[in-house]
């Protein structure tokens, strides 16, 4: 078989039949066995009536194997499905699907052990306690809605998904805290402190965040929808494509922070520190900016 690489390729996977290109099969994985087998440097066997190049392996995901090498994209399978992909991607000698498959499967692990064994009640209990502290705990998915966690100490814990609308969370500590989806709907957080803490697409709309220190956190795609954030601390924090729509922003500190695609209609900043901060892809319509400073601001 030549090496003509827009040449079709007609294979037979343990009775499947299929159909690609000498393209498909050598570009994405160079140093597979498929990409050698049609390299031009090794004969292949044909049915001579066909022309099908046999290859004894269960054709089961081939397709699988094949939209791999098509477009990249690791396929999304039952749990069983994935060991046996595994398996043709090691005979194939697959590299990159290989390392696919094993980071979809870990991803998968870390979600299984993001189960938290603590309840709802548990909290309770503790929180009666003096210096209550939950330091690197898993707490994710745990409804803790209405709950008195003021003064808490959450930092670097698990807080995916939490529910803390409408808790008392005044001079909580979330430094560094994973709460990624987190609902802060309404809760207290004043002097909270959320340094390098990820709230990506977290819910604080309406939340009392005065004075709360959110420097270097995640705040990406976050809803702070009439939240008020007045000389709150927000040096260098992502706030792409966050939605401050009304928020309250009076004497806040944004020196840094990234407010790409953010929308800021209608929000109070006055006295807030702008300086030297990107504003050009940010909805600034209706804003109040009187006595804010903008110096170098880019607008």
């Amino acid at each position: 078989m030549g090496s003509d690489s827009s040449s079709t390729v007609r294979l037979n996977i343990g009775g499947e039949k299929f159909y690609t290109t000498i393209d498909t099969l050598t570009q994405r994985e160079p140093y597979s066995m498929l990409a050698a087998m049609f390299s031009g440097r090794h004969t292949v066997c044909q049915d001579p009536e066909k022309g099908f190049v046999f290859v004894d392996r269960d054709g089961k995901h081939f397709r699988h194997i094949l939209n791999w090498l098509r477009d990249g994209v690791v396929p999304t399978l039952k749990d069983s499905h994935y060991s046996e992909l595994l398996r043709e991607a090691e005979y194939y000698q697959l590299l990159g699907l290989m390392d696919g498959i094993n980071s979809v499967l870990n991803r998968k692990k870390e979600d299984e052990d993001l189960t938290t064994d603590l309840t709802r009640l548990d909290i309770i209990k503790c929180i009666q306690s003096e210096k209550v502290r939950f330091r690197g705990v898993n707490l994710s998915g745990l409804d803790l809605s209405k709950l008195d966690l003021s003064y808490v100490d959450f930092s670097h814990a698990c807080l995916r998904n939490v529910f803390f609308s409408r808790a008392n969370l005044q001079c909580a500590k979330f430094r560094d805290v994973d709460a990624e989806g987190a609902n802060f709907h309404n809760a207290t957080l004043q002097e909270c402190e959320f340094t390098g803490a990820n709230l990506r697409g977290a819910l604080l709309a309406g939340a009392s965040l005065k004075s709360a220190n959110l420097q270097d956190a995640c705040l990406a795609n976050s809803s702070f929808c009439q939240a008020d954030l007045s000389c709150a601390h927000l040096q260098n924090a992502d706030l792409t494509n966050a939605n401050l729509e009304g928020a309250i922003l009076e004497g806040a500190n944004m020196k840094g922070a990234k407010l790409n695609n953010s929308n800021l209609k209608c929000a109070n900043l006055q006295r807030a520190y702008l300086r030297q901060v990107d504003l050009r892809e940010t909805n600034l319509e209706g804003a109040k900016l009187d006595g804010a400073n903008l110096l170098g601001a880019i607008r």
